[in-house]
């Protein structure tokens, strides 16, 4: 059975077909979770070995924004099984340490600081000969939040910064994003301020599960396209232990490009300042003040 989508890439159903009609191919889909796609290859190219589909077919420019449309009203695109070197993809930047979480580890968009955001974020796990064992977690922003109220500490909700915020499910489901921004902004800063790393961690698995996020291990030759401000469903993402970090594991690296304004259509020029202004968030200062401006503040 054949669920075709056209230029228009109009949103699927939870309980689509197993095959996607897109970019005159047909694709073995998923659904996993009502915001997310998985697109696992080309039909009848099972047996393949892992192929760069991904800027061969999905993203040539008579089909690219199509195919943005599709992660705009999905939320979550999975591309399984892609082999490729394409130049723009850089290291994602942030380590973790035993003592305090990176700021990677809060549930964020990309772009938190700027007036502009990048239309989604695309991570990726290259193949390499390490797997990787941290999970990245992804949910919509707003089941993200209405999760960090939900499983709230009662010493913590009953906090100085919290004591007097407006935090039942009617004036959750009122809220703009803005508002959403600011109310994670502080659950996430009293958090940090008042747990311990371990204790953090554990406090964001419990969001996960609250959330439903979706956080499957990560296959090697895997990309992940994350709405991150858009005109669909804005989702939110962290990196997640599952289990205390005790440091010293062998871990696959990621890489990651902002598509929408990196991968440019002949003609197109690079907004180098904007580039640059996204870049400059992600890194982490020694003593994790930094994200006072970005994660841990309105985003």
């Amino acid at each position: 059975m054949l669920d075709p989508i056209g230029h228009s890439a109009a949103p699927l159903s939870p309980y689509a077909s197993s095959v996607l009609a897109f970019a005159n191919r047909h694709w073995r889909v998923r659904r996993p979770k009502p915001f997310v796609l998985v697109i696992e290859g080309e039909v009848g190219q099972d047996s393949a070995a892992p192929s760069d589909y991904l800027h061969e077919q999905l993203l040539l420019p008579e089909w690219r924004e199509a195919f943005y449309q599709l992660v705009d009203a999905t939320g979550l695109v999975v591309c399984l099984n892609v082999h490729t070197q394409h130049p723009s993809y850089r290291d994602v930047r942030g380590r973790s340490s035993k003592g305090r979480l990176s700021q990677g580890e809060y549930y964020h968009h990309d772009g938190c600081t700027g007036p502009v955001k990048p239309r989604f974020v695309e991570i990726r796990c290259p193949i390499q000969p390490q797997t990787r064992g941290v999970a990245t977690a992804v949910a919509p922003h707003r089941d993200v939040v209405k999760a960090m109220v939900q499983v709230l500490p009662a010493e913590l909700a009953a906090s100085a910064a919290l004591a007097g915020q407006r935090m039942s499910t009617a004036d959750l489901a009122q809220m703009d994003d803005a508002a959403l921004d600011q109310l994670q902004g502080l659950i996430t800063r009293t958090v940090r301020k008042k747990l311990n790393a371990e204790g953090a961690r554990s406090y964001f698995r419990q969001v996960d599960a609250a959330a439903n996020a979706y956080f499957e291990p990560w296959a090697l030759g895997e990309s992940r396209f994350i709405a991150n401000a858009n005109s669909g469903v804005t989702m939110q993402h962290r990196r997640a232990y599952q289990a205390p970090h005790t440091g010293g594991v062998a871990n696959g690296h990621l890489v990651k490009r902002w598509t929408n304004e990196e991968l440019l259509l002949p003609g197109q020029v690079a907004d180098q300042a904007l580039i640059a202004a996204l870049c400059s968030e992600e890194g982490d200062d020694a003593d994790g003040e930094r994200a006072e401006g970005c994660y841990l503040g309105a985003h």
